[in-house]
């Protein structure tokens, strides 16, 4: 299941590319909401562990996005 989930998010990414790549955590939720907050973060920080995703911090807050070499590029 938690596969299933994981390339949920990554198809969510996916589908974004070309308008946005980073996104709050409330954000990502709507991939997944037979999910609870908790084990959905879990799944996230599983995500980063794993080097799927990285956290974007602007300072006062953070966003999630693809692990991936000049994301900010695609979307120029």
């Amino acid at each position: 299941m938690s596969q299933e989930i994981k390339q949920r998010v990554l198809d969510f990414f996916k589908s974004k590319e070309h308008s946005k790549t980073k996104f709050y955590i409330n954000d990502l939720r709507q991939v997944a909401p037979e999910m609870s907050n908790k084990d959905f973060k879990k799944l996230i920080s599983e995500m980063i562990a794993e080097g799927t995703l990285m956290y974007f911090s602007t300072g006062s807050t953070t966003m999630f996005q693809l692990a991936e070499e000049d994301v900010d590029k695609k979307i120029k």
